[in-house]
């Protein structure tokens, strides 16, 4: 059993500044740290942690910057493809972290928008009834529907995550088996007829709702820190509970998520501040 996670890489920047600056400003700032980023990314490293056999799609520019992902993503023990360079940027994510709390954050799109649905479908060749394919909200609708229905055609089973969101998404959900959520995201769209649905609630806890169940768990306690990768933490670790226990999404399986969160929001930065694979051992036992 494989987990395919087609999705984005970024380059994470964040900078520390006095304010949001306003139109026609100019601020001082200092850059803080430079983190691999993008949800597919974060999700597929936290999977591939776990000891999930686990292969990520994602585009990388023929820039510096997509130099730099594939050196530091070849630590983690998962598959990268395709296994070359886009003639484009990498995309990118500059967070302004402000002196009051605040943020605001630019993002491009550059390199997912050109991984091609026929480039996807190709490393999608090997995989077999039964393997994963998780996806995002960083593809157009089209490409997102196109590959449910090629997962489902091969009988795969498909998980959603659909952020950032787009109001198209509310077409797709007779093609999820697992779909996770934050409430906005379910206000907007009401997904319906999943099989296994989980709406999280950020430090209230996160519900399960199932055909034959509802289920609700606690976010564990701590003091948060930085909240960045908390929710692609918890969704990879929900996941990699069930698939290593080979059961159904069920309580433990949101458990061993809010207690993988937790060490997420408790440290600063995206991928520097996830859970080692030594951790995620221990907490998987537990």
């Amino acid at each position: 059993m494989r987990v395919y996670v087609t999705g984005n890489i970024t380059v994470d920047e964040s900078w520390a500044i006095p304010d949001i600056p306003t139109k026609g400003s100019s601020i001082h700032g200092h850059k803080i740290s430079q983190d691999i980023g993008g949800k597919g990314a974060n999700q597929a490293i936290i999977i591939s942690r776990c000891g999930i056999p686990t292969t990520l799609i994602a585009a990388t520019g023929n820039d510096s910057n997509g130099s730099w992902i594939r050196e530091q993503i070849s630590s983690e023990p998962l598959q990268l493809l395709p296994d070359f360079c886009l003639s484009c940027h990498s995309d990118t994510s500059i967070i302004f972290n402000s002196a009051d709390g605040d943020n605001a954050i630019i993002t491009t799109t550059t390199a997912a928008d050109s991984l091609s649905l026929e480039t996807i479908t190709k490393t999608l060749a090997e995989a077999r009834p039964g393997d994963i394919l998780l996806q995002q909200g960083n593809f157009s609708f089209e490409k997102t529907r196109d590959l449910f229905q090629l997962a489902k055609a091969r009988g795969m089973t498909t998980v959603f995550n659909p952020s950032p969101v787009k109001p198209a998404f509310a077409q797709l959900w007779p093609l999820v088996d697992i779909a996770v959520l934050n409430q906005p995201e379910a206000a907007e769209l009401q997904p319906a007829g999943v099989k296994t649905l989980v709406i999280t609630h950020g430090s209230q806890g996160a519900g399960l709702t199932t055909a034959e169940q509802q289920l609700y768990c606690p976010a564990e306690p701590v003091q948060a820190v930085d909240s960045t990768g908390a929710g692609d933490t918890f969704l990879a670790v929900m996941l990699a509970s069930a698939l290593l226990r080979q059961t159904p999404v069920d309580m433990l399986a949101l458990t061993h998520a809010s207690k993988a969160a937790a060490i997420t929001v408790s440290r600063h930065g995206t991928w520097s501040a996830f859970p080692q694979p030594h951790e995620l051992a221990a907490l998987l036992q537990s």
